[in-house]
């Protein structure tokens, strides 16, 4: 008989999981949702021509595991990529919009004479940029020196390379905008290995960067979406997925070891399965395996922070004091949201949606997407819509100009939604796992543990079901 298996969550890496299964012909499992639909931070809204994503927007094209997946599910031609010709980003100044320079992988640059006709940044910065390939070899040998299990903040790996100024000017926005969090205490390792490798290899990053650039290699771009919208990903994993192994509404209650495997208790009573995955937030899997496992009780204390979505549609015509540059989107520097008023609490960032991806809006029209995070947020959480929507409208008119009436608005949360790497989190996230490993038939997923970006979620959620059918 085959073994019976529970998956708790049905978010992007719970549905991988349970699609998986089903593709390798297992189908004696539940999945388990306490909301009423699966997807979690995917979802698309679609409505009058307009593709809004209500959660994440995009995945990183050098990870694979997204886009074969797509292609699996034969959403091959809604594969699009990134506007890359147009791409370029904002940093809010006061109330100006200031671009970065061309060429620049986050906060590196690949072009030095653009730094040196950037309106960005001061003679300092400019100076710290054009210095740091004279110390290459001072930096490599930092690295060399650096133990297995070594961790440094992202704050001081900047500062490091670059100074004070880059380190607050563009990392900081750079990394709110992905994880809502301080890059005083996020962990190099976990959230930017890439930069570390380029460190050990080359010592400087600067030159890594020119090195890639000078390789001849075709240039991808740098995010990729589907025409239709993320959701279609969800769509098409539950079109192929037993609908009576899916329990929406139905938020597990406890986990509970048994003589021949474990428990599952909801409201709507328990059932017992051979292996269970915890594919849900942290703080969830936090609370259903501390009794089981009690020094999980610290272990999975990570911190996440929340999000708050505002999504607009407008006419693009409709008034014309209303002006979108071209590019990505702008974002909001720690100092710049420090010196706004209260009626701009918590902005970090802001993306002109119709100008990172086609397909998004009809001709001649916009949709702007503005994010709300930080210590701002829990607050948030609490607010109606439209005290949101008119925040949002207020920090954007500012920027912007004189907002047209959108045609379509909507409002997300996303509580405690992006969990924080923090500086010595691969050694956190070791101990986590050695202690799940003494309870077999135990597995957690999820974005806290191997990346919050979506082909870390399929990836980890297709191998787990690997795990369970080889078990």
């Amino acid at each position: 008989m085959k073994p019976r298996f529970a998956i708790i969550g049905g978010g992007l890496s719970g549905v991988s999981t349970a699609y998986e299964l089903t593709r390798q012909q297992h189908t004696d499992f539940v999945l388990y949702e306490a909301t009423n639909r699966l997807g979690g931070i995917v979802e698309t809204h679609r409505e009058a021509g307009f593709v809004i994503e209500c959660g994440a927007d995009s995945w990183v094209t050098e990870k694979p595991w997204a886009r074969e997946l797509a292609i699996e599910l034969g959403l091959e031609s809604q594969i699009i990529p990134s506007e890359d010709a147009h791409r370029r980003t904002y940093l809010l100044e006061g109330d100006l919009l200031t671009p970065m320079p061309d060429g620049m992988r986050m906060m590196v640059p690949g072009d030095l004479d653009a730094i040196d006709s950037s309106l960005l940044f001061s003679e300092a910065a400019k100076r710290a940029y054009r210095d740091e390939p004279n110390h290459a070899e001072e930096f490599k040998a930092f690295a060399a020196a650096r133990r297995p299990g070594d961790d440094e903040s992202i704050a001081c790996f900047v500062h490091r390379h670059f100074g004070d100024e880059v380190t607050q000017k563009v990392a900081w926005p750079l990394l709110a905008g992905v994880f809502g969090g301080d890059i005083s205490k996020l962990s190099t390792a976990a959230v930017m290995p890439a930069f570390q490798k380029m460190e050990r290899d080359h010592g400087s990053l600067i030159l890594a960067v020119q090195k890639q650039q000078r390789s001849g290699a075709p240039k991808r771009s740098v995010f990729t979406s589907l025409k239709n919208g993320l959701q279609s990903l969800i769509e098409g994993m539950t079109a192929r997925i037993p609908p009576g192994t899916v329990r929406l509404n139905d938020p597990v209650i406890s986990i509970v070891r048994s003589q021949n495997g474990w428990e599952v208790a909801t409201a709507s009573g328990a059932s017992s399965f051979d292996q269970v995955v915890i594919a849900t937030p942290v703080h969830r899997a936090r609370e259903l395996l501390s009794p089981t496992i009690p020094e999980l009780n610290q272990l999975l204390d990570i911190e996440a922070s929340s999000a708050v979505i505002a999504a607009f549609a407008f006419d693009r015509e409709a008034s014309p004091q209303f002006t979108v540059p071209e590019g990505f989107g702008f974002l909001v520097p720690q100092y710049a949201q420090t010196q706004a008023s209260t009626t701009a609490p918590g902005l970090l960032a802001a993306t002109f949606v119709n100008q990172k991806f086609s397909h998004r809006a009809p001709e001649g029209c916009v949709l702007v997407r503005a994010f709300f995070g930080g210590n701002a947020a829990p607050a948030m959480l609490s607010w109606l819509d439209e005290e949101i929507l008119s925040l949002a409208i207020r920090n954007l008119s500012r920027i912007l100009g004189v907002l047209p009436p959108p045609k379509i608005s909507l409002v997300r949360r996303w509580p405690a939604s992006l969990p924080q790497c923090t500086v010595g989190h691969l050694a956190r996230v070791a101990q986590i796992e050695a202690a799940i490993a003494r309870y077999p038939g135990l597995h957690l997923i999820g974005n806290a543990l191997h990346g919050v970006g979506l082909p870390d979620m399929i990836h980890r959620g297709r191998h787990t079901a690997n795990k369970l059918i080889s078990a």
